[in-house]
């Protein structure tokens, strides 16, 4: 007695897979029309799939160019820097383009579980390999929140000095005094300690002299302290400040101190220096050297 059809056992995949290649060579429209309709619905999916990209790229790239205009047009008084909007609209597009490669890969039918099982995958590859850049990107993070500093400050990091002339989420770019560039790691950065030299609206000066024992040291202060009230650029408040600080081998150290404005220190300094070298000399006073002196004893009579 014949099996029924219904009974019969199902064919192993292997031997159905031949079947079907059986009966598309033979001409089956059966087997070509599921071939064709399975194609049309990739080819579907993966013209959807390159539209969705495209936009992702496109709209990332706008919506970042966005943030960072919005940002840049704030008034000063806001408190927004000349890094912020650089990090923020780079945090911004790349959000986007997170969000736009998940929505690709579901048009293609890969599930959103698979896709953040290979993400943390990934992620945990990545961050094993990269702990250094990481490690930048979280010291920048910390940079930006707590501002040590801005574009455009004079500062001096782990024994480097100059103009801070671009930060971001992994280094720090000084210009120094010789117009050279230096790039610091962020993770070097926020490990070694920061003087900032441009935070303040004043600066203090503090300058040396030394004059021999013989002078009058009283007329020597005095004239430090002339020579600071004598230029404009001065500030009288804190009041410039003279005392004698040391007694050498040689000589007698004064020391002056006097505040200028940010703008006007260096040159203010510098002037003084000559200034005061000056009145001293024309007081009279020496500029006292190291000598020996020689000292004979009698002989026993």
């Amino acid at each position: 007695m014949p099996i029924p059809a219904h009974a019969r056992p199902a064919p192993p995949p292997l031997t159905s897979a031949i079947a079907d290649a059986h009966a598309a060579l033979s001409g089956d429209p059966g087997v070509w029309r599921g071939f064709f309709e399975v194609a049309g619905h990739l080819a579907v999916n993966l013209a959807a799939a390159g539209l969705i990209l495209v936009a992702t790229l496109w709209i990332s790239g706008a919506a970042g160019r966005l943030a960072r205009r919005t940002l840049s047009r704030l008034p000063a008084g806001a408190g927004v820097d000349a890094t912020l909007p650089t990090f923020i609209g780079s945090l911004v597009r790349w959000a986007i383009v997170v969000l736009g490669l998940v929505e690709m890969f579901q048009q293609l039918g890969v599930r959103t579980t698979s896709i953040l099982a290979v993400l943390g995958a990934a992620s945990l590859a990545i961050g094993l390999a990269l702990q250094g850049a990481l490690g930048n990107v979280a010291a920048g993070v910390m940079i930006l929140i707590m501002r040590p500093y801005r574009v455009g400050d004079w500062v001096e990091i782990n024994g480097k000095s100059g103009v801070v002339k671009r930060l971001d989420l992994f280094m720090t770019e000084l210009s120094d005094a010789d117009n050279l560039d230096i790039f610091m790691p962020n993770s070097k950065v926020v490990g070694e300690m920061i003087v900032n030299y441009s935070s303040a609206p004043n600066r203090r000066m503090e300058l040396q002299f030394r004059v021999d024992y013989a002078d009058d040291l009283d007329v020597a202060l005095g004239l430090l302290l002339a020579s600071a009230k004598a230029d404009p650029r001065i500030l009288d408040t804190p009041a410039p400040w003279a005392k004698v600080t040391a007694l050498g081998d040689s000589a007698v150290t004064l020391t002056l101190r006097a505040w200028a404005s940010l703008p006007d220190y260096w040159e203010a300094r510098f002037d003084m220096i000559k200034r005061v070298a000056q009145a001293l000399r024309a007081a009279g006073m020496t500029v006292p050297y190291p000598h020996q002196v020689q000292v004979e004893k009698g002989g026993a009579g």
